[in-house]
C-alpha cells in the first residue's frame, strides 16, 4: 500500500516545484523585478562609481546608459508571482539564500518593502518554511489584546502529533517561549484544557487497532456525559476526543449514533457553545485523517474553512491565505475536489469572484487548475 499512499500524496499537491531548479536565475529575476537605484548590487554600485567624470560625450552616453538600465521602473509583480508560486517551499528557501549571496539583501525583507496589502502578506507567507509559518500564525493569533481562537483551534486540531511537535519546536526557536505556556496564558477554562490536551495528544495510532469494547464504553460515556444528563460533563468529552486515536474515534462515533439516535456533531452543538463547541467539532471533523480511506473528512473541513472565508460580505483573507499556503504542498488538490462536491462551484471560481489584482492571480497560481 506504500505506493498507493505515495501516489495519493503526490496527487494532492497543487504546488510541486520546478523539476529543473536553479536558484540563481530565480533570485536574479526577483531582484530585477524589485530593484531600484538603492537596490543595485555592490558590484554594479562600484562600476557606476568608477565611471569617468562626464567630460566627454562618449563618457556621458555610457553613464546615462548604465543609470537608465538601473533606474527604478516600478515593481514587476507578475514576475514575482511566476517565480514564488511555482516553486516548492524548499526551493524558495534556496532562492532566498542565493538572493542574499548575490545582492546582499534579505529576500523576505525586500518583498515587504516593495509590496503592500494582501498581496504582500501572501508573498511573505510563501517565504516561511512550513512549520515556522504555522508557528508564526499561532504567535500572531495570541499576541496583543484578545486571541484569535479560531486560528489556534484550526491548527492544533487538524495537525498530526508529529506535525505539532515540529510546530512547537519552531515556535520555541523563533519566539523563545513554549507554545503550551502561551496557550495557557491566553486562554482559559475548558477551551484551554482542550487545546493543551491536543498539544500533548496521543491521538495518532499507526497500527489502526480498535478495541470494540472500549469504543462502545467510550460511546456510552459520551452519551452519559451529555444527552443523558442535565448539563454536560465537558472533561469527559475532552478526554475521549483528545486522547483516542483517529481509528478508535471513528468506531466510537458509529456506536454513539446507535445509542443516541443522533450524530456526535449534533450532540456537541446541543451541549456546548462558542469556542469550545468549535474546537470539539473540529476534532470530530479532522480525526479521521490518519487513515487514507478516511481523509474525506479532513478535506471537507478545509473546504468548509475556505468557503466561509469568502462567503458573504468581505473576505477573511488571513484564513484564505493560511489554508491555501499551508495545504498547497499537502492536499490542496483533494480539498479542491471536495470543495466542488460540497458547494457546486470550484474554489478558483470563488477566488475570482471574491479577490482581485495581483493577489487574485497569485492565489489562482497556487490553487492550480480546476478538478
Amino acid at each position: 500500500m506504500a505506493w498507493w499512499k505515495a501516489w495519493v500524496e503526490q496527487e494532492g499537491l497543487s504546488v510541486k516545484g520546478s523539476p529543473h531548479f536553479n536558484p540563481d536565475p530565480d533570485a536574479e529575476t526577483l531582484y530585477k523585478a524589485m530593484k531600484g537605484i538603492d537596490g543595485m548590487s555592490p558590484v554594479l554600485c562600484h562600476q557606476v562609481a568608477a565611471l569617468p567624470l562626464l567630460q566627454s560625450s562618449s563618457a556621458s552616453l555610457g553613464a546615462v546608459r548604465v543609470l537608465k538600465l538601473y533606474t527604478p521602473t516600478g515593481t514587476n509583480e507578475q514576475a514575482i508571482i511566476d517565480v514564488l508560486t511555482r516553486r516548492s517551499s524548499t526551493q524558495r528557501q534556496q532562492i532566498a539564500k542565493s538572493f542574499k549571496a548575490q545582492f546582499g539583501k534579505n529576500l523576505t525583507d525586500t518583498l515587504k518593502s516593495e509590496l503592500s496589502g494582501k498581496f504582500e502578506k501572501l508573498m511573505v507567507a510563501l517565504m516561511y518554511p512550513q512549520y515556522r509559518y504555522e508557528a508564526k500564525e499561532l504567535h500572531d493569533a495570541m499576541k496583543g489584546l484578545g486571541t484569535k481562537e479560531g486560528v489556534v483551534i484550526e491548527i492544533l486540531a487538524s495537525r498530526t502529533k508529529k506535525q505539532l511537535e515540529e510546530i512547537m519546536k519552531a515556535y520555541e526557536e523563533d519566539y523563545g517561549t513554549s507554545l503550551e505556556e502561551d496557550i495557557q496564558a491566553d486562554t482559559s477554562g475548558y477551551l484551554e484544557k482542550i487545546l493543551v490536551c491536543l498539544l500533548q495528544g496521543s491521538r495518532d495510532d499507526a497500527s489502526g487497532f480498535v478495541d470494540p469494547e472500549l469504543a462502545l464504553q467510550d460511546a456510552q460515556d459520551l452519551y452519559a456525559a451529555g444527552e443523558k444528563i442535565q448539563g454536560t460533563d465537558e472533561m469527559k468529552f475532552i478526554t475521549i476526543l483528545c486522547t483516542r486515536s483517529a481509528t478508535h474515534l471513528m468506531r466510537v462515533f458509529e456506536e454513539y449514533e446507535k445509542i443516541a439516535n443522533k450524530s456526535i456533531e449534533d450532540s456537541i452543538k446541543n451541549e456546548t457553545h462558542g469556542s469550545l463547541e468549535e474546537a470539539m467539532l473540529t476534532v470530530v471533523k479532522t480525526q479521521s485523517s490518519v487513515l487514507l480511506k478516511c481523509t474525506r473528512n479532513l478535506h471537507s473541513y478545509f473546504a468548509e474553512r475556505l468557503y466561509y472565508a469568502m462567503k458573504g460580505a468581505g473576505t477573511r483573507d488571513g484564513t484564505l491565505i493560511r489554508n491555501i499556503v499551508s495545504r498547497s504542498e499537502i492536499d490542496l488538490n483533494l480539498i479542491k475536489c471536495q470543495f466542488q462536491k460540497m458547494y457546486g462551484k470550484t474554489l478558483s471560481s470563488m477566488i475570482v469572484g471574491d479577490t482581485s489584482g495581483d493577489y487574485k492571480n497569485a492565489l489562482l497560481n497556487l490553487v492550480g487548475s480546476d478538478p
